[in-house]
């Protein structure tokens, strides 16, 4: 049997109607939003280009490379990447943040003439009425600055993305007045924030129709929207297929969730859900290189829970779970085992099914681990002594803890 009609999909009743179906951009902010995490180490660039190279793979199209005013570090990494992707010849996309400021602006200008690599800039300010309440900066101020820092981007031969910080939590009247004239002096990429991680579906799914239906559309011009969330409230990867769904062009995120504060749009979880949906069709196998690759250089602990890379998320040592993967193993179909119970196939992104032994497991997941390491699972005296130790421990035992129990027994390999 195959897998037509195996799997009764909910998800895709209204397929047809929902727009997150359709082909979007993915903008892979690690390297900037990521890096200004409290608690992660900043990489040496040699991590850095590697990671490029993984992104590149994934079939990510573009990623901010840094923020070239945060000093000559700074300056010096994106100049490495920018060099990198232009050498490699990589299918990635750069952009680059920067602040509302001729002087943020001036060095990502800088670098682009130098290796010859279209950069986008990222230019950034607050738009929230709580926001220019704390700096005390008036409508007027907000607009001078960043017309300033647009039309130097542009007479510098930049493509500009025009990013309101907080614009979930802005007013509509400020929102069409900065992103309505950034648009006229040339930018051509708008980019939504929720940078408090404030939105929810529902509010991210109405600011976006209103910015498309009242700013964008009004223009005429051919300008392009971008979603950048965050995960305050634990919103963020549904705010961000949200997103898709009210029509933004390229979605933001991060490697594991890496970012300020609590993070930003799991990047990884992103691809993820939107190859299961059918409308990414890069290979993922490295998925999980990618991620434990992140964790390392930046000192980020990997959770073993994290879904999908986590070291458990093909685990099992239940009874019935373990029972229902080999029962369909047992049918030569392993596209059956990889799915039985699993939301998503470990096989797509470079892992397996991985049957454990503890209190909660049957005598099937006993027979199943000793077979895997070569013991006869037909030994019922073995496998009894394996069952029962097991269920006297608080915890899924080690491989180290199994192995011990077998040698004790004195089994040996039979194959």
């Amino acid at each position: 049997m195959d897998e037509s009609g195996l799997i009764h999909d909910w998800n895709v009743e209204e397929f047809d109607t929902l727009a997150w179906g359709r082909h979007v951009e993915l903008d892979d902010e690690t390297l900037r939003d990521g890096l200004q995490s409290p608690s992660v180490t900043d990489p040496p660039i040699e991590a850095k280009i590697q990671l490029i190279h993984m992104m590149d793979e994934l079939g990510i199209h573009s990623a901010d490379v840094g923020l070239p005013a945060a000093g000559p570090r700074a300056v010096a990494d994106v100049t490495r990447l920018c060099e990198e992707v232009r050498d490699s010849r990589l299918s990635l996309d750069v952009n680059c943040a920067g602040r509302t400021v001729v002087g943020d602006i001036e060095p990502i200008a800088r670098i682009s003439q130098r290796t010859g690599v279209p950069i986008e800039a990222a230019a950034f300010i607050g738009s929230s009425p709580i926001r220019r309440y704390a700096e005390g900066w008036t409508l007027d101020h907000m607009l001078r600055n960043a017309e300033a820092s647009v039309s130097f981007a542009v007479r510098e031969g930049l493509r500009v993305m025009f990013v309101t910080e907080d614009t979930t939590r802005a007013d509509p009247d400020t929102l069409k007045a900065l992103y309505g004239n950034a648009i006229r002096w040339g930018a051509r990429r708008i980019c939504l924030s929720d940078t408090v991680g404030h939105a929810t579906p529902s509010g991210v799914k109405a600011l976006i129709r209103f910015v498309k239906r009242a700013i964008i559309d009004p223009s005429g011009a051919n300008v392009k929207l971008d979603w950048h969330g965050h995960r305050d409230r634990g919103l963020g990867l549904a705010n961000a297929l949200a997103a898709i769904e009210a029509g933004a062009d390229r979605i933001h995120g991060t490697a594991l969730g890496i970012g300020e504060r609590v993070g930003n749009v799991e990047m990884d979880l992103l691809l993820v859900n939107l190859a299961l949906a059918g409308v990414h069709d890069a290979d993922l196998t490295r998925l999980s290189d990618y991620c434990e690759f992140v964790a390392t250089v930046c000192n980020v602990p990997l959770a073993p829970h994290y879904p999908v890379v986590g070291a458990d998320a093909f685990k099992t040592a239940t009874g019935v779970h373990a029972a229902a993967i080999i029962k369909a193993q047992d049918k030569g179909a392993d596209w059956l085992a990889d799915r039985v119970y699993s939301g998503v196939p470990a096989s797509m992104v470079g892992r397996t099914q991985e049957i454990e032994v503890g209190p909660m497991s049957g005598i099937s997941n006993v027979r199943h681990w000793l077979a895997g390491r070569g013991y006869d699972p037909g030994d019922t005296e073995l496998c009894r002594r394996v069952f029962d130790v097991a269920k006297q421990e608080d915890h899924t035992l080690t491989e180290e803890e199994m192995l011990a129990i077998v040698s004790e027994f004195g089994a040996e390999p039979v194959m």
